[in-house]
């Protein structure tokens, strides 16, 4: 029989998914004695490794798992459930269980953007190994490979991966142990193909077909840069929930007659589910669901958009993002959520990440107004510390202020200087770009990072909608002043704004969504041209 570990903060319902979706029976391990009735175990996790180690302590879990690992029955580690096989890491004071005698080390961020996110290569250490899958990987520590240092570690490496010019092990694989750094159950047609074939024999010899060949660093690392479809999901006023145009536009139909708005209906670009299938099936690398509306007031109890995460989720087999609301409120009867509840509700129900808005802006106020020193409460900080920092997006709304060409005020170091002379900053805003507030683009991305977000959704107040590309100065700015991962948004029209986004910026992705829904470009138009212009994409 078949049992799931859930250490009761990752998000394990895309496995438990993924494995529905294959065919294949399981159980939940709930108490210390069901590892006795496991033939064999998978234990998936996204998080940290703290909150990891933290809970299996504390449902008395950590010392059977060490137990059934031990005892030779099958053993499927993912991502969490693989780092914990080692002996320690450097995020977290609690030790690991030592199987691997190997520490997990922080990514060195001298060349690259921490988190690692996104579809990368996996080579075998198999010298009959074929051409190497592209998995999804999220995640900011990890063992690096280094046969010289750890030669008893690197008897259990099975694969490697290459992020920057650092060479990590992204499998492990001895006796009755497999694991991964990447998530299989996130990794489209490869992931549930490597699923199945470890569940349709998990008892097999793991033994390597073929001798160990010894990996070294490549001239570029495989990451693949990645294609997002996005879509703005509000009630419609029948009160059924529509993918529509973004909620610092108007989203209602305009009376023909007046080019205005006359009380017309919510514009309906699609049903938010179909869409994200429709999507996923054309090869989209993630897939956004952001609540503009119902979020706002009483997060738990919007049914109807949980209802769509848990079948998006049953549905998609690449990683989801929620966004809207995700904040401390309140419920209408009184009852106080906290942020990391509701964000905790969303992944429970399939979301992998959660973005952030406007509570992401007030907190990097009350960071700058307290001289830099995070006080641990805001949104970001809290579900970065149960889940990791690769699980928060935080998405910033900025649009051009103009200034004078010999502009020296507090944001003359960020001023951009067009090449028709004209000067500008980006400020940014809140409530959907309705409200301005007295922060630039880059404190607030740079306050984001401090506070613990691992990527950022940066939008452009004055792109959105338009069709004449990305803000590639506004892209530019950001990723010179941060390392975690940017996404581009606002301003796609056509195929050629995605090649010209990944040639002329280092952002890692790119999102869109009202082409994609009015089907003006579609995802494999775009892929196709990116491979044309020989920018790595997954096939």
């Amino acid at each position: 029989m078949l049992y799931l570990l859930d250490y009761g903060a990752g998000n394990v319902t895309s496995l438990a998914n993924s494995l529905r979706q294959l065919g294949h029976d399981f159980r939940w391990i709930e108490t210390p004695t069901d590892f006795e009735q496991a033939t064999s175990l998978i234990f998936p996790g996204v998080g940290a490794f703290e909150s990891a180690i933290q809970h299996l302590t504390r449902r008395g879990l950590l010392e059977p798992l060490r137990e059934y690992i031990t005892s030779g029955r099958p053993y499927l580690g993912i991502c969490i459930g693989m780092q914990v096989l080692f002996q320690s890491s450097e995020e977290s004071p609690s030790a690991g269980l030592g199987i691997v005698p190997c520490p997990i080390e922080r990514f060195s961020n001298d060349d690259k953007s921490v988190p690692h996110i996104g579809w990368n290569s996996a080579d075998l250490l198999d010298a009959s190994a074929e051409d190497p899958a592209y998995y999804y990987f999220v995640h900011s520590y990890c063992a690096k490979y280094n046969p010289e240092k750890y030669p008893e570690a690197a008897e259990w490496a099975y694969g490697t991966t290459q992020y920057g010019q650092e060479l990590f092990v992204s499998s492990v694989r001895k006796g009755n142990i497999f694991a991964t750094q990447f998530h299989p159950e996130k990794s489209g047609a490869a992931g549930l193909k490597l699923l199945d074939t470890w569940l349709r024999a998990p008892g097999a010899a793991h033994a390597l077909a073929a001798p160990r060949v010894a990996r070294a660093l490549k001239p570029k690392h495989g990451l693949t840069k990645r294609v997002i479809a996005c879509m703005d999901v509000r009630a419609n006023d029948a009160g059924d929930l529509v993918v529509t145009k973004g909620d610092q536009y108007d989203v209602r139909e305009k009376n023909p007659s007046t080019t205005v708005t006359a009380g017309g209906a919510v514009r309906n670009l699609g049903k938010p589910v179909a869409l994200a299938a429709r999507y996923y099936d054309a090869g989209a690398d993630e897939l956004c669901l952001l609540n503009i509306t119902s979020f706002r007031h009483s997060p738990l109890q919007d049914q109807p958009m949980l209802a769509v995460v848990r079948a998006a989720a049953e549905r998609l087999f690449v990683p989801l993002t929620i966004g809207g609301g995700i904040k401390d409120s309140v419920d209408p009867d009184g009852t106080a959520r906290s942020a990391l509840e509701v964000a905790s509700a969303y992944f429970r129900a399939g979301a992998d990440k959660v973005s952030i808005g406007s509570e992401a802006l007030y907190a990097v106020e009350r960071l700058r107004a307290s001289g830099g020193v995070p006080d641990g409460t805001s949104a970001i900080e809290t579900i970065a510390h149960a889940y990791g920092r690769q699980a928060v997006v935080v998405s910033i709304d900025p649009r051009r202020v103009y200034v004078d060409a010999d502009y020296a005020g507090r944001h003359a170091a960020e001023v951009v200087r067009g090449a028709d002379g004209k000067a500008w900053w980006y400020q940014c805003a809140v409530s959907g770009g309705r409200e301005d507030r007295d922060l630039s683009v880059v404190e607030l991305a740079q306050g984001a990072d401090t506070l613990g977000a691992g990527e950022l959704l940066l939008n452009s107040i004055d792109r959105d909608g338009t069709g004449l590309g990305f803000d590639l100065d506004l892209l530019a700015l950001v990723k010179r002043s941060v390392r975690i991962p940017v996404v581009a948004s606002s301003g796609a029209g056509k195929a050629a704004h995605f090649v010209e986004v990944f040639a002329q910026t280092d952002v890692e992705a790119a999102l869109a969504a009202g082409i994609f829904h009015r089907e003006q470009v579609g995802i494999g138009e775009v892929k196709e041209a990116l491979r044309a212009a020989d920018i790595n994409v997954r096939q």
